[in-house]
């Protein structure tokens, strides 16, 4: 079920899906859903909870059989994993939307999570720092993404940019009174690829000078 509401969420959106819309898809009545949701946040939580296991799964299914260690550096793993995110976000109308503030259906979150902290951990961070510095790239991929979804909504054209986000039209209206903020919009809608790299080196940078290995603070 919730295969099919990921779906869907491509056709017609985060405001578009509803539960009556799932269950004519399914080809069932719409009261019957509600013996498994019992309204539409239910359903973005389990929807949420599926594509962290379509995410996360194979890593830990790799990391099980004995491949090895994934990572060489926390560093190269913190990239690693907020990149697989994005990627797999952005695979989604409103996938970053969806997901944001949901609560997972299972226990699927702690393997991945495990899989993280032990590789923070080994790499010398207290497990407070580890967390922290873990969270703190996580919802910044995620609040990118959100901006980026707005911007390119569509993920069957991801080049395809909103008119409302031209920016040209905001240089344009802003240059005059406001000649720094509009050419910081091509920093914050133009390129998001370059964007979430920088963002990403910016946190990173922070971590290390903040809460690296070793450090109590």
């Amino acid at each position: 079920m919730a295969g099919t509401a990921l779906r869907l969420l491509n056709e017609v959106g985060l405001d578009g899906l509803t539960l009556r819309r799932i269950a004519k898809e399914l080809n069932v009545q719409a009261p019957a859903l509600y013996w498994h949701f019992r309204n539409k946040q239910e359903l973005l939580d389990e929807m949420a909870t599926e594509m962290f296991r379509r995410m996360t799964g194979p890593l830990v299914a790799e990391h099980r059989s004995g491949g090895g260690q994934v990572w060489e550096t926390w560093q190269e793993m913190v990239v690693a994993t907020c990149s697989t995110l994005r990627e797999a976000l952005l695979g989604y109308r409103d996938g970053a939307k969806m997901i944001s503030g949901t609560r997972m259906t299972d226990d699927s979150f702690a393997a991945p999570l495990e899989l993280f902290m032990s590789h923070f951990t080994a790499a010398g961070f207290a497990l407070p720092e580890a967390a922290r510095a873990w969270w703190t790239a996580y919802n910044f991929t995620i609040g990118l993404v959100i901006e980026e979804q707005s911007v390119h909504p569509d993920p069957a054209a991801p080049q395809v940019r909103d008119p409302a986000y031209d920016v040209t039209d905001r240089e344009r209206r802003l240059a005059a009174d406001y000649p720094l903020a509009a050419t910081a919009g091509r920093q914050m809608f133009g390129d998001f690829e370059e964007g979430f790299r920088t963002g990403l080196r910016i946190i990173i940078a922070g971590i290390e000078a903040n809460h690296g290995p070793g450090d109590g603070s």
